[in-house]
């Protein structure tokens, strides 16, 4: 007896791959949201009052003083998210606010752990709470998806860039290592978007990407130049760098006009670490010591000699299957960021080398493609060729 189903018409769109992408997709947001509530568990949003032994409250950039925009320079320029939050918060009746509120006992019926913080359950930050955590959450799965999106449009197959994306987005909250905050998965969305609409679209599309990013953390303008070998795919040298200079002119009007908004603030644009990034280096205990809990583990930081030398391992082994302009951004932003992370940044924290992120998640998938096939018969993933297009 022939059980077989009868052919339907092959269509443009068909069946199965709606069913496979809604699957990837629901994939995804598990995945990323298993990522974010590694994070928040960590850090929350650096308010006081988390009854975690390894927590750091962080006053200057607290989730109030973010909110208010009192919080010192610079983490009161990353306002996006605290915009959409008051935004958000100022049109929602306040009849409808005491009833949400008071049908809160939300942490006795729900029992959602952003209720936990006492800031979530204050009437007057409870809406900002849960819109910002929902917006970070949200973040997460859209960053996850454009990595996805990005190691595909470079060439790599579907199941080594869903793999090489979701081994990333699970390690992000162990690069949050003395410090995470609400902007920083926000962060991890724009760079991929940008470097993903710099291989796909024209140029001028990125220019409302550029400005959001900027506001959602100012050193965006320092990651513009890194995208120069990708829009050079798709544009002559020219027109390359006229787009590239009307980005930069963008982002820095953004940053102009948040600096104008809150100059009286305290701290400023920059703080010096070298300092510290000096010792921090020399004193090997704090390297091996297990300080932070991440996922419920009990770990020493990320920036630890084996954590670094397994990625050096994974940038020696995946290099050269990249193809060239991902060579020259990678090259382009180890040269920015490398610097500044010594020059500003609190020692350890390696969520500040974020400039890399995109050519990790790359290098992650050439490691994960040569791997699985031997030295003989492999055939590099990533395309070498630039997309179609290009001048």
């Amino acid at each position: 007896m022939d059980l077989s189903l009868p052919k339907s018409p092959r269509s443009k769109f068909e069946d199965r791959d709606i069913y496979s992408a809604l699957c990837l997709l629901l994939v995804f947001f598990i995945i990323s949201a298993v990522s974010f509530h590694g994070f928040f568990q960590k850090w929350h949003f650096r308010e006081p009052g988390i009854t975690n032994s390894l927590y750091i409250y962080c006053p200057p950039a607290d989730f109030v003083s973010m909110m208010e925009g009192s919080a010192h320079r610079p983490y009161v320029y990353r306002q996006l998210l605290p915009l959409i939050a008051n935004w958000i918060d100022s049109r929602v009746p306040d009849s409808l606010k005491d009833k949400l509120y008071t049908k809160s006992d939300l942490e006795r019926r729900l029992q959602l752990e952003v209720l936990t913080s006492p800031t979530a359950q204050s009437r007057a930050y409870f809406i900002r709470y849960i819109t910002v955590y929902v917006l970070d959450l949200l973040s997460a799965w859209i960053a996850l998806c454009l990595l996805y999106q990005l190691c595909r449009t470079v060439g790599v197959p579907p199941t080594v860039a869903a793999l090489s994306s979701v081994i990333f987005i699970l390690l992000f909250p162990f690069l949050m290592s003395f410090g995470g905050y609400m902007y920083d998965f926000p962060e991890l969305a724009f760079l991929a978007l940008a470097a993903w609409m710099a291989l796909r679209f024209d140029g001028w599309f990125l220019l409302p990407v550029v400005a959001l990013a900027t506001l959602n953390k100012e050193s965006f303008f320092l990651f513009l130049p890194s995208l120069y070998p990708l829009l050079r795919t798709r544009a002559s040298i020219r027109q390359s760098l006229l787009r590239l200079g009307t980005m930069i002119v963008a982002s820095s009007a953004v940053f102009f006009w948040l600096h104008l908004r809150f100059r009286f603030n305290p701290g400023g644009v920059v703080e010096i670490h070298l300092r510290e990034q000096f010792f921090y280096f020399l004193n090997v205990g704090t390297w091996l010591y297990p300080s932070e809990v991440t996922y419920g583990l009990l770990l020493p930081p990320a920036c630890n000699p084996i954590f670094l030398a397994l990625v050096a391992w994974t940038t020696w082994r995946g290099w050269g299957l990249l193809p060239a302009y991902m060579k020259r951004h990678a090259q382009i932003a180890a040269m920015i960021n490398v610097p500044l992370y010594f020059l500003f940044c609190l020692p350890g924290e390696l969520r500040d080398l974020s400039f890399l992120y995109v050519a990790l998640v790359l290098l992650i998938a050439a490691n994960i493609a040569r791997s699985s096939q031997s030295s003989n018969t492999f055939v590099p993933v990533v395309s070498n060729r630039a997309p179609a297009g290009s001048v």
